[in-house]
């Protein structure tokens, strides 16, 4: 089963991969290059949560407290830089990322095939969105907040993952409608975390928490989405 889902992956990559070609065709030198830098750490990260998920779930219990640790050191160190303003805002930014991230960590506890389908869910709903939204997005989902989110790239990579839940359901043992229910879930709440982090960037002027992930920026650019869809799994997990 596993080996027929990291086949999978690599043949999503290599769709991706052609959509990038087709994308960076109309771009600088530069910015394909930094673009398809983007692409292969985006490889490196998710084989590296992959196996961590697949080989020894108490690996992927290091990543996850690392991914929340540094999104707490980067929220605060925005904080910081911007000579602590917004004192109100921040501490509410606080407590949201401390009950995502109770939620994350409770969640990289869960079964593997319940982890694994998430992290899958999500990374194929993230990548998918971004090719979709460069090739077909016109109309902006938030453009003050989010300006590079479009309906076109959420509704194509919204459809990609729920699609492929058909095919990697076999995780959870669940029926196809109770796959796709789990996944509508994992992506809302992905959108929603990404619409959170975007607006925490915006509120302090900045476009990146970091630089620390090669052509992503920090670590919240890279993992909100996974702390939040990963903490819905907790929850519907206690009822």
């Amino acid at each position: 089963m596993v080996k027929n889902i990291y086949i999978i992956i690599l043949c999503y990559f290599v769709l991706g991969g052609i959509g990038f070609y087709l994308i960076n065709r109309r771009k600088e030198a530069p910015e394909a290059r930094k673009s398809y830098m983007k692409l292969v750490s985006y490889f490196v990260i998710i084989n590296l949560l992959f196996f961590s998920i697949v080989l020894n779930p108490y690996f992927f219990d290091i990543l996850a407290i690392i991914i929340v640790g540094m999104g707490l050191i980067e929220i605060t160190r925005l904080f910081w830089k911007s000579g602590f303003s917004h004192k109100a805002f921040f501490a509410l930014s606080i407590l949201l990322l401390v009950l995502f991230s109770l939620g994350f960590l409770r969640f990289s506890k869960l079964s593997s095939g319940l982890v694994l389908f998430t992290f899958l869910v999500l990374s194929i709903f993230d990548s998918f969105s971004q090719i979709s939204g460069q090739l077909f997005g016109r109309r902006k989902v938030f453009p003050r907040v989010s300006p590079n989110k479009t309906w076109g790239g959420l509704l194509g990579g919204a459809l990609i993952a729920i699609l492929s839940t058909l095919l990697i359901r076999g995780l959870v043992e669940a029926t196809a409608l109770k796959a796709i229910q789990l996944a509508l879930g994992i992506i809302l709440f992905a959108f929603i975390g990404d619409f959170l982090t975007s607006y925490y960037k915006r509120k302090y002027r900045v476009k990146d928490y970091s630089n620390l992930i090669p052509g992503h920026g920090g670590f919240l650019d890279r993992f909100d989405s996974l702390i939040a869809g990963g903490a819905w799994i907790a929850l519907v997990g206690l009822f």
